[in-house]
């Protein structure tokens, strides 16, 4: 079994991490299935893997989302994603029945007609419910300055 200083060294060298076993590679696959619906629009595919309710924080806050509601943002119209590609990855099992998975996103999308790559550290926390593993939580982060100093501010509304 490989020691924990080479499994970091190699994470180091190469930006990717081992999975460490196979509930690892299992949250691991299951993410890339739920970005996967996401991309197709798959409802039925995106409703096994998501929890009722899943808690979503982003940059438009926090939000508590059914799987009603999240069904039918997956049929809104305006967005198409396009492409996903997830590097860093990070599996944490802290439980046999609540995990961890984080990592960093790159999103080729076109929003409103527009082309449009998003960049972002992600994280999303599984829970096992009756031998299924869903998602509870997800969290994304826009990469760039901690503080925000790359950002425009939003032009002022005019009533």
């Amino acid at each position: 079994m490989m020691s924990l200083f080479y499994a970091n060294l190699l994470l180091n060298l190469t930006g990717t991490r081992m999975t460490e076993g196979p509930i690892e590679a299992q949250l691991l696959d299951h993410e890339k299935q739920y970005w996967q619906a996401i991309k197709d629009r798959d409802v039925q595919a995106a409703m096994r893997l998501t929890d009722d309710p899943c808690i979503v924080t982003g940059a438009q806050g926090v939000a508590r989302i059914t799987r009603e509601a999240f069904a039918g943002m997956l049929q809104a119209g305006g967005w198409t994603l396009h492409e996903v590609t997830l590097s860093d990855v990070q599996v944490r099992v802290l439980s046999e029945d609540v995990a961890i998975v984080a990592y960093k996103i790159k999103e080729l999308l076109t929003v409103d007609g527009k082309p449009l790559t998003l960049e972002a550290a992600d994280s999303s926390t599984w829970v096992r419910r009756e031998g299924q593993w869903m998602c509870a939580l997800h969290t994304e982060a826009l990469a760039g300055d901690p503080f925000g100093r790359d950002r425009q501010p939003a032009a002022p509304k005019r009533l």
